[in-house]
């Protein structure tokens, strides 16, 4: 017979862990609670929801593919490189987690609107950036940006960098070590990065509804069509809400389970 796993739970926090978790659960109960569940379908399939919908997904996968192109880089360099500002540097980028949404909002129209640091030179040429479906995708850049750096920076300063000197060490190129060793082996944190910032994106509002606004179809994503339900359709509100709930549970759910393989 094996031996007994000794507990280093003390039992007595189970209280206060009970606590946190009924404090979490009891507004998704409320919510469930307040559904009108015979007009349940006909509020989850409305037109508006479902563009709201199409238009959420789509660019939240928009954002993703770019967030992981540029955070692959931006966290190898911060994780494997030295160099004056490193910590300046990854404070900024880390900025969005702590910024209110509706700041994020204004920053990226003073940057990107008509008037704005870049917007003004690309309106000279006739392209709007702002009030686009461009603009969401840049919001939710923005804002789930973070998440990969942090999740990817942390898998690589865990995993150290013994495997890509063994591989220089044999002949390969940093670009070929990159491809055959650090890419294969960022794998796992890679996806649950992406998975993490494609969860942020399709949660976004408030840096949306502030620099892309509400056009039906064009920058109307499932949070902005639930806040405007909100105040018109107070039963379509609950019910997108909870489609966005159980959205965002299978997507956490992934992430853990990938994390825990």
């Amino acid at each position: 017979m094996s031996p007994r796993t000794p507990r280093i739970v003390p039992r007595w926090l189970f209280v206060p862990a009970g606590l946190g978790i009924i404090f979490l659960l009891l507004p998704i109960i409320g919510l469930i609670s307040q559904i009108s569940w015979s007009n349940f379908p006909a509020l989850i399939f409305a037109d508006t929801a479902i563009d709201a919908l199409r238009l959420s997904i789509r660019t939240s996968a928009t954002a993703t593919a770019i967030v992981v192109a540029i955070g692959i880089p931006l966290s190898m360099i911060l994780a494997w490189t030295d160099f004056p500002g490193k910590k300046l540097l990854r404070a900024l980028l880390l900025l969005p987690l702590v910024l209110p949404p509706v700041v994020s909002g204004i920053a990226l129209l003073q940057a990107f609107g008509r008037r704005g640091l870049i917007g003004s030179q690309f309106e000279a040429f006739g392209i709007e950036i702002a009030f686009t479906t461009v603009a969401v995708v840049i919001s939710q850049v923005f804002i789930s940006l973070p998440f990969m750096v942090v999740t990817l920076e942390g898998a690589l300063n865990t995993a150290g960098r013994s495997y890509q000197t063994v591989a220089m060490s044999l002949g390969a190129s940093p670009t070929r070590t990159l491809w055959r060793v650090s890419v294969p082996m960022m794998t796992p944190a890679i996806m649950s990065g992406g998975i993490l910032a494609f969860a942020r994106s399709l949660g976004e509002f408030g840096a949306t509804s502030i620099f892309a606004g509400s056009r039906q179809g064009v920058t109307r994503t499932l949070p902005v069509e639930i806040y405007l339900q909100r105040e018109i359709d107070p039963d379509s509100a609950i019910a997108l809400s909870l489609l966005l709930i159980i959205s965002s549970i299978v997507i956490v759910g992934a992430v853990y389970g990938r994390v825990r393989k």
